[in-house]
């Protein structure tokens, strides 16, 4: 038994289950963003917090980490039970095609299992849609629930991207607006703090070039993945 499931956001830092192995790399076709409302971790119904959520857009491209679990039935039951547990605003389970960087055309894994929510205010309660900057950065810095800070989400984000050497431009953007916040508020992260991101590597051309039919994405039962 073995299965893989794809992490873009706190998975990329901690995992949270037993694992076999772990690969850098990046999926096609999905963005980053900041769009899905956390009620239970960052966050309180009452003051939503913003955590990551993909947006299928052709020709984009998000890197983060591949989980392996192989062996028995029961570590990969357990596995997925765990993940789901902690993804719950999460509504969708697609498949989709694994990337490294030394082969960006061909795909190194098939059928990686990624956590999406639904775009729709309506079909899914959990999304927020986007936002202005200054918008998102008031509510990432004031955001507060069981698992802690939503800026320190944010935060943790941009340096595990720096960490792996994919910094996001949107992340660091968004973390440095949290920070004028912060300071505004007279909670200021020191600049010692602060992350200096390089620019975004750009996709090679032929990154932009190939796209996952729909047909390839299966669509699986409602999901209920802690930390998002």
């Amino acid at each position: 038994m073995v299965f893989w499931v794809f992490g873009y956001g706190s998975l990329v830092w901690k995992p949270g289950f037993e694992y076999d192995e772990k690969v850098i790399g990046f999926i096609k076709d999905y963005k980053r963003a900041f769009d899905l409302a956390c009620i239970d971790h960052r966050g309180t119904p009452e003051n939503p917090a913003r955590t990551c959520t993909l947006e299928h857009i052709e020709g984009a491209v998000c890197w983060g980490a591949a989980y392996c679990v192989r062996g028995s039935s029961e570590r990969e039951r357990a596995a997925m039970e765990y993940l789901e547990r902690r993804e719950c605003e999460y509504d969708q389970k697609n498949l989709v095609e694994f990337y490294k960087e030394a082969d960006p055309l061909q795909p190194f894994l098939t059928g990686v299992i990624v956590f999406t929510s639904t775009p729709d205010k309506v079909l899914n309660k959990y999304y927020l849609g986007p936002a202005p900057l200054e918008e998102m950065a008031m509510q990432i810095a004031t955001a507060v629930g069981p698992c802690g800070n939503n800026r320190d989400y944010l935060f943790l984000l941009e340096k595990a991207l720096f960490d792996i050497g994919h910094e996001e431009d949107m992340v660091i953007e968004l973390a440095n607006e949290v920070r004028k916040v912060l300071a505004t508020l007279g909670n200021g992260v020191s600049k010692e703090k602060q992350l200096v991101g390089s620019p975004l590597k750009m996709p090679l051309k032929s990154q932009t070039q190939t796209y996952i039919p729909t047909s390839q994405l299966l669509l699986l039962p409602k999901a209920v993945a802690m930390d998002s």
